[in-house]
C-alpha cells in the first residue's frame, strides 16, 4: 500500500514483469519492445541513482557468493575478455490471453501449439572477467556479510513471497492449475530448457545461496557471463571495464541435449555456452551498465576540484614518497611522476601522443630485487592496475602475451597483453640472459616493441592478425638501455641510498590516489605567447646538438604537458616549462656519463 508491489532488489523479475503488464495493457504490441525497453529500466534507474539504492547492491565477487541469492539484483564489475556474439530468446509470449515476458532471464516458456504467438528477439553475450591486475584497496572496503545478506535475503524471500500471491499474473511460472492444461507444456519438450514450479520452488527454498550450485567459483577469481539487451554494439568495446547491473540467475539444466534437426533449437542456444558451464560461470541479465574510470574505484575520496594549491600540496608529497622509494634520486622521482601521469589523448596516424614510457638503467638484478620489489608494492598501493614481467629467456619463449582466437570453442584465449586502459606494466630486463628466442620468443619481442612504441597490440585471429589500440603506461629496469623494449625516456638509475626512511600517513595514499587519477584527465593548452617561446627554444636547441630531432621535441612537448598538470595547470607557463628543460639537462648528462652511474646492490 505504502510502496511498489515488488522489490527491487530481492525480485527484479517483479518488477520487469509488473512494467511489461502495464505497457501491453496500455494496448501496445509486444512487437514495440524488440531492443526497446517498455519502462523497466526507468524503474530501476530511479532506484539505483535517485532514491540511492546503488550503495545496497552487493558486488558479485567469490566472498559475496556464499550468501547472495538467485534472480536477486547484483551488480559485476570487470573486464570485457571476449564478445561471444548474439543469442535469440523468445521475448514475450502469448498464454491463453495474457502476454507475458521472458526477458533478463535464462530459461524460457511458453505455451505451445501449432503457432504460439511469440515474439523472438536477441542478446549480445560478453565474457567479462575481474580486472586483470586489480590492486586490492580498488575492492569495497565494506561488503555486507554473510549473516547481514543472510538476515536480508530470508526477509525479502518471504515478502516476495506474499507479493507472489497477491499478484499471481505477475509469476515467473505458472501456477499448479495451469501446469495440466493441454498448452502449456515445459520448453525441454521442445529442445529448450525451463524450469518446473516444483524445481524452482525446491531451488529457491533449498538453496541458501548461490554457491550450493557454483561449486566451482574459483576463490580468486570469478568470471561472469553478462548478457547485454538493448545496447548499441558501440557501447560496449574489448577491454573496457564496466559495472553491470542486473539480475543474477543460473540453471544446472541449462546444458542441455539438443537435437541436431531441430533448427529452431540449434538457433537458440550457441555453441559457446557449452564451454561455460553455469555452475562454473555466473549469469547476469543487465538491466544497466556503466563503463569506469578510475575515480570509480577511490574508496571514500571525496569528489574535489583540482585547485591548484591543493594539488601542489599533494604532489610535494607524493614525489617525497617516491624520493624515499627510489633511495634519493630526486630526478629519477621527478621522471616517475610524470611517468605515473602519462596517458594516450591522441592518436595522430601511427603516433599514440601523451604515453611516457621509461627505462630506469643501471640496475642489476641485486638492487631490482630492492628497488624493483619497492616501487612494485608502492604502485600496487597507488594504482588500479598493476602487472609485472620477469623478462627472462624462457619467458619470452612460452608465455602468451597476445590473445589468440581458438575457433574450435569459439573463444579468445586472453594473452598477457591483453590489458584495460589505465594498466601500468613493469618488466625487468635484468633477468635476461644470452641465449636463442624461438618463432615464440621473436613474437613476443615483437609485441612488446609495438606497445611501448605505438600503444598497440596485435590480436591472433589465426587467418590475420588485428591490432587493437592500448594504453598502458611501461617501465623498464635494465642495466643498460633496452633494445628490445626502446622507451620514451631513458634515466640512468642514481640511488644515495638503500633505505626508505618515509613512511606516509594513513590518509596519504588516498590523498595520491585522487590525485593520480585527477590531473592526468586535465586538459591542456599553451598561450601564443609561451608558443612562440617554446618554437625559439626548440630551434636553439637544435642549433646546438644536431642529434635532436622530431621524437625528441615531442616528447618535451608530452613532459611539458605532464609537469603542468602534476601542479595542477591546464596552460604552460614559463615557470613549468623551464623546469622542463632543465629535468631534461640533468637526464642528458647522466646518460652522456655513464660512469657516473651508482649501481647498488643488495
Amino acid at each position: 500500500m505504502g510502496g511498489p508491489p515488488y522489490d527491487c532488489m530481492a525480485n527484479p523479475l517483479g518488477a520487469v514483469r509488473l512494467t511489461f503488464e502495464k505497457a501491453i495493457g496500455s494496448g501496445t504490441h509486444p512487437s514495440a519492445y524488440d531492443g526497446k525497453d517498455w519502462g523497466a529500466l526507468d524503474l530501476f534507474r530511479h532506484f539505483l541513482f535517485q532514491e540511492s539504492g546503488l550503495s545496497q547492491v552487493p558486488i558479485l565477487n567469490p566472498k559475496t557468493m556464499r550468501w547472495i541469492q538467485p534472480y536477486s539484483l547484483v551488480r559485476y564489475r570487470g573486464m570485457i575478455q571476449d564478445m561471444l556474439g548474439n543469442e535469440f530468446y523468445v521475448g514475450a509470449f502469448k498464454d491463453g490471453n495474457l502476454w507475458r515476458t521472458n526477458k533478463f532471464m535464462d530459461v524460457s516458456q511458453y505455451p505451445m501449439g501449432s503457432a504460439p504467438d511469440m515474439c523472438v528477439w536477441e542478446r549480445r553475450l560478453l565474457y567479462c572477467v575481474p580486472v586483470p591486475g586489480q590492486s586490492s584497496w580498488t575492492q569495497p572496503s565494506c561488503e555486507m556479510g554473510p549473516y547481514r545478506g543472510m538476515d536480508w535475503s530470508s526477509q525479502n524471500r518471504e515478502k516476495r513471497r506474499r507479493m507472489d500471491e497477491e499478484a499471481e499474473p505477475m509469476d515467473l511460472l505458472p501456477d499448479d492449475d495451469n501446469t495440466s492444461c493441454p498448452i502449456t507444456k515445459k520448453m525441454r519438450e521442445n529442445g529448450f530448457p525451463s524450469l518446473s514450479p516444483e524445481s524452482r520452488d525446491s531451488k529457491t527454498a533449498s538453496s541458501s545461496s548461490c554457491m550450493s550450485t557454483f561449486q566451482y567459483v574459483d576463490k580468486d577469481n570469478l568470471p561472469c557471463l553478462v548478457k547485454i539487451y538493448d545496447s548499441p554494439e558501440s557501447e560496449l568495446k574489448l577491454n573496457d571495464v564496466f559495472e553491470f547491473i542486473g539480475v543474477l540467475t543460473f540453471d544446472s539444466e541449462l546444458a542441455v541435449e539438443k537435437d541436431d534437426n531441430d533448427e529452431l533449437s540449434t538457433s537458440f542456444f550457441d555453441d559457446e555456452l557449452v564451454h561455460l558451464p553455469s555452475n562454473k560461470v555466473p549469469r547476469l541479465h543487465c538491466l544497466i551498465h556503466r563503463k569506469l574510470a578510475v575515480h570509480d574505484f577511490l574508496q571514500g575520496s571525496p569528489i574535489m576540484e583540482p585547485k591548484p594549491h591543493l594539488v601542489k600540496e599533494i604532489r610535494e608529497a607524493l614525489y617525497r614518497h617516491l624520493t624515499a622509494v627510489l633511495g634519493n634520486d630526486g630526478v629519477a622521482a621527478h621522471f616517475m611522476l610524470l611517468h605515473l601521469l602519462s596517458k594516450v589523448h591522441a592518436r595522430v596516424d601511427d603516433v599514440a601522443v601523451g604515453k611516457l614510457s621509461l627505462n630506469l638503467t643501471g640496475l642489476s638484478k641485486e638492487s631490482v630485487s630492492v628497488f624493483g620489489t619497492r616501487l612494485y608494492q608502492a604502485f600496487k598501493n597507488l594504482l588500479p592496475f598493476t602487472h609485472y614481467i620477469p623478462l627472462t629467456l624462457e619467458y619470452l619463449n612460452t608465455a602468451s602475451l597476445a590473445p589468440k582466437k581458438d575457433y574450435q570453442a569459439n573463444r579468445l584465449i586472453p594473452g598477457v597483453l591483453q590489458l584495460p586502459e589505465g594498466s601500468h606494466l613493469m618488466v625487468d630486463e635484468t633477468q635476461l640472459e644470452s641465449g636463442s628466442l624461438s618463432s615464440n620468443g621473436i613474437e613476443n619481442t615483437k609485441l612488446l616493441k609495438n606497445l611501448m612504441e605505438f600503444q598497440k597490440v596485435e590480436y591472433d585471429f589465426q587467418y590475420y592478425k588485428m591490432e587493437m589500440a592500448a594504453d598502458v603506461q611501461l617501465l623498464i629496469f635494465s642495466e643498460g638501455k633496452s633494445n628490445i623494449i626502446p622507451a620514451d625516456v631513458v634515466v640512468p638509475f642514481q640511488p644515495s641510498s638503500l633505505e626508505s626512511s618515509e613512511i606516509p600517513v594513513a590518509e596519504a595514499p588516498e590523498a595520491w590516489r585522487w590525485y593520480l587519477a585527477t590531473v592526468r584527465s586535465l586538459p591542456h593548452s599553451i598561450g601564443s605567447e609561451m608558443q612562440k617561446v617554446v618554437e625559439d627554444d626548440l630551434v636553439e636547441a637544435r642549433q646546438a646538438d644536431r642529434s635532436l630531432g622530431s621524437l625528441d621535441f615531442s616528447r618535451w612537448l608530452t613532459m611539458a604537458r605532464l609537469v603542468s598538470a602534476s601542479f595542477g595547470e591546464t596552460c604552460l607557463s614559463l615557470e613549468h616549462w623551464q623546469m622542463v628543460k632543465e629535468l631534461e639537462r640533468l637526464r642528458r648528462e647522466r646518460v652522456k656519463s655513464p660512469g657516473s652511474e651508482i649501481r647498488v646492490l643488495a
